[in-house]
């Protein structure tokens, strides 16, 4: 990444690397689509999604692209995930292969209801 401190989530795109800015697009249009009411934010110098609460988080590298759904919206697709490097809440998707949109829509979409459900209870 860019040595420069982007200001929005846009900024941090075009700062990254070229082979990293279609992926890095797709994967933002796909956690819009699957968190339509979360609002975009830069935390730590990594774009995020939120919604009450950090949903998930993606960022960009040299040879990959990671990210950031939490650990506990990982595990229900751990089989899914075992053909992937992860970490103990990241998933990294390398630029040289298509991202898998389906199974990042699905944990996504999983974290936001884990989000909602959570919230619901304490409220």
């Amino acid at each position: 990444m860019s040595k420069t401190n982007p200001a929005t989530v846009a900024e941090y795109i075009s700062a990254a690397p070229q082979q990293a800015q279609t992926k890095l697009r797709e994967l933002r249009g796909i956690l819009q689509r699957v968190a339509p009411k979360a609002t975009e934010a830069l935390k730590w110098r990594t774009p995020v999604f939120e919604e009450k609460r950090i949903l998930f988080a993606y960022a960009a590298f040299k040879s990959h692209l990671n990210f950031m759904p939490t650990p506990a919206a990982m595990k229900p697709f751990a089989k899914e995930l075992a053909k992937y490097k992860t970490g103990k809440g990241s998933i990294q998707f390398p630029y040289d292969k298509p991202l898998p949109k389906a199974l990042i829509a699905r944990i996504a979409a999983f974290r936001v209801k884990e989000v909602r459900d959570r919230d619901a209870r304490w409220m």
